[in-house]
């Protein structure tokens, strides 16, 4: 019950937590800087081992353990803001203003005296927060934000060597020292000191991180994982009552503060409370909500009667649920064999089906029609885990050479013949079956209950078969007429041998991926195969060769008949319009007579006349009788006197 000083002031030295709050002062300020001490070495070695070995376990488990010890100093120190309240309650001030001041508290002095030098306009904003919330935010927001920088659960796990037994002894030391100090808090009476309970189960906190981190340190090693990952997840815990924290100072802000009302203790957790034995969660949750807002659920008939309907309605449901294992739903790709009493009794489609409960009635799960592939010899799962990129090189065991490496080949000594001798090859070969669980009934029994490992049965089969195969057959058969059969006769083996055994299992193909001949063997037919592309080589460019010369010779031929054809077209058409010609001419002769003659004579003048040199003699020229004179010196003789260039004239000789 807090005191208000105004009403009950004269009394408060009566009461026994007044009376011990100097006492109880000193011890906090003490916890405080011890606290203080462990959570600063905690954080500077955690520092200085995550510069050099940022992937190692104890940067993570001394800030996880450092936190818890701040959460712890947070609540003791807000204990001690209550121990200084009560000191000062005790002895207030004298009238006389004259009087020598009492020295501060050191707990409290820094805040007034940061009032005093920020001024009026702060001081009341700063006066309304109080240094227990600003304290208890800031110690809250340190531990969480530490433990944000360490969150890692990928950590790799690695052997820690003598450290770790060191750091182990010392978790356990502080761990035992907070445990003294936890009961001698829980051994407090509540009159002399209510912050004590609250404080005791605040300290279980850093306990159960330190002890946790102890064993982290002792079961260490290059192969276990989960000392590593419980270094990292203890944090969740001191995080978990930081965040408390925080929101509970956040919160005060909006309750009203008055100086002379005794304070409440802000640095107390819900959560911290929850830690006892036997665990008692809804108990803490009524008595944090009786003592805080003055709400008793035990008055309430509908909580009541929920606790009393707790336990019936528990059990209804653990029935109904205990009665519903007995519904089973098969998935499409797969079958459920019933077993009533441990003994199969029929075989379940897909869908849901209805049964005894556990575990009078259950169901096994078999593939329905699910088809699988198996090569006959186990491969490297770390090289098969490799996934190489779409748009990259073709992966290593795409590689069909026979000098390559093939993780799933599996060698066979065959029969061959060297030199007329009698002898034996190993070839490495790749055989791979496809195969599933028959569709019956009896088929998915015998494949539950006869066979423990399918995939194992089926290569075992194989490996025998195999052996059995190659043992009668030679290596230049093998690598010809009687590799087309091999896979038949392979797969009939095995299926007879695996129906021979009941084991429930149908080979739907069998494939021989690829066979690697020895290495002489592998030289020859490296050989031949060159030898084979070099005769295709030349066979080809003969062949282009040849094409080459019949296509120029067809060239050629086209091209003389098509000039044959052209200069025969031109011929022709040229007669043909002679003739025509001919034919004009006559008829027009015959209509026109000499008419047509003499226009045609002076057509062809004109056209003949077109571009000569012309010389015009008139008649009357010379007087009387007297014909003209030409000198003919200055005329070449024409080439052809027919040709129309050189018209001759009549009476031009004279």
């Amino acid at each position: 019950m807090q005191v208000d000083l105004d009403v009950e002031g004269g009394q408060v030295a009566e009461w026994p937590r007044f009376q011990r709050a100097i006492v109880h002062g000193r011890r906090m300020r003490r916890m405080v800087l011890m606290l203080g001490g462990a959570a600063g070495l905690a954080g500077v070695l955690a520092f200085f081992i995550g510069l050099f070995s940022p992937l190692s376990l104890w940067p993570a488990l001394l800030v996880s353990q450092g936190a818890s010890v701040l959460v712890l100093l947070a609540g003791v120190q807000s204990a001690g803001w209550i121990a200084q309240w009560r000191g000062k309650a005790l002895a207030p001030p004298l009238d006389n203003p004259t009087s020598p001041q009492p020295p501060v508290d050191e707990l409290g002095g820094w805040y007034e005296r940061l009032l005093e030098r920020l001024g009026v306009r702060w001081a009341g904003l700063l006066a309304h927060i109080g240094a227990p919330a600003l304290w208890l935010a800031g110690w809250a927001t340190l531990v969480l934000l530490s433990l944000a920088q360490v969150w890692n659960l990928t950590l790799p796990a690695a052997p820690l060597g003598t450290s770790a037994s060191v750091g182990a002894a010392l978790s356990l030391l502080l761990a035992f020292g907070l445990l003294v100090f936890e009961r001698q808090l829980a051994q407090q009476p509540a009159v002399e000191w209510p912050e004590a309970q609250p404080l005791a189960q605040l300290a279980r906190v850093p306990i159960i991180v330190l002890v946790l981190g102890a064993m982290c340190l002792l079961f260490a090693g290059e192969t276990s994982v989960w000392p590593v990952r419980l270094a990292v997840l203890m944090g969740v815990l001191p995080g978990l009552v930081a965040l408390e924290l925080l929101l509970r100072a956040v919160l005060s802000l909006f309750s009203p503060r008055r100086d002379a009302v005794e304070p409440t203790l802000l640095g107390r957790s819900v959560i911290a409370d929850l830690l006892c034995w036997p665990p008692q969660p809804l108990q803490a949750l009524q008595h944090e909500l009786h003592n805080r807002f003055g709400i008793d659920l035990r008055q309430i008939w509908a909580f009541s009667y929920m606790r009393r309907a707790f336990l019936p309605v528990l059990a209804l449901v653990a029935l109904v649920g205990w009665l519903l294992t007995g519904v089973h739903e098969v998935p499409l790709q797969a079958r459920g064999i019933y077993e009533r009493f441990g003994k199969p009794v029929e075989v379940f489609g897909p869908g849901l089906h209805a049964g005894l409960p556990w575990p009078w009635g259950r169901v096994l799960a078999v593939e329905n029609g699910v088809v699988h592939e198996l090569a006959s010899s186990v491969a490297d799962t770390a090289a098969a885990a490799d996934v190489e990129p779409a748009e990259g090189p073709a992966p290593a065991v795409a590689n069909r050479l026979w000098d390559a490496s093939h993780v799933n080949d599996k060698s066979q000594v065959i029969a061959s013949r060297r030199a007329d001798q009698e002898s034996f090859q190993i070839v490495n070969m790749d055989v791979r079956f496809v195969y599933r669980i028959g569709l019956s009934d009896a088929a998915a029994l015998a494949a539950t209950y006869n066979s423990a490992d399918i995939p194992t049965l089926i290569r075992s089969t194989a490996s025998r078969v195999l052996v059995h195969e190659f043992a009668s057959r030679t290596l230049d058969g093998l690598l010809g007429a009687d590799r087309v059969s091999l896979a038949d006769e392979i797969g009939r083996a095995v299926q007879a041998d695996l129906q021979a055994l009941d084991s429930g299992v149908e080979i739907l193909a069998t494939v021989v991926e690829a066979i690697h001949p020895p290495a002489g063997a592998a030289n020859a037919y490296h050989g031949v195969q060159a030898a084979q592309i070099g005769a295709q080589a030349l066979i080809s460019r003969e062949r282009g060769a040849a094409a080459e010369q019949t296509n120029q010779a067809q060239l050629q031929a086209s091209v003389a008949r098509d000039q044959a054809q052209a200069g025969a077209r031109e011929t022709h058409a040229a007669a043909q319009a002679a003739d025509l010609r001919f034919n004009a001419d006559r008829q027009a002769y015959a209509t026109a007579g000499h008419a047509f003659v003499l226009e045609r004579y002076l057509s062809q003048l004109s056209q003949g006349l077109g571009n000569a040199k012309l010389l015009i003699l008139d008649h009357r020229l010379g007087g009387g009788g007297n014909a003209p004179t030409l000198d003919l010196r200055t005329f070449t003789l024409p080439a052809d006197p027919a040709s129309p260039r050189n018209p001759v004239l009549p009476g031009a000789a004279h």
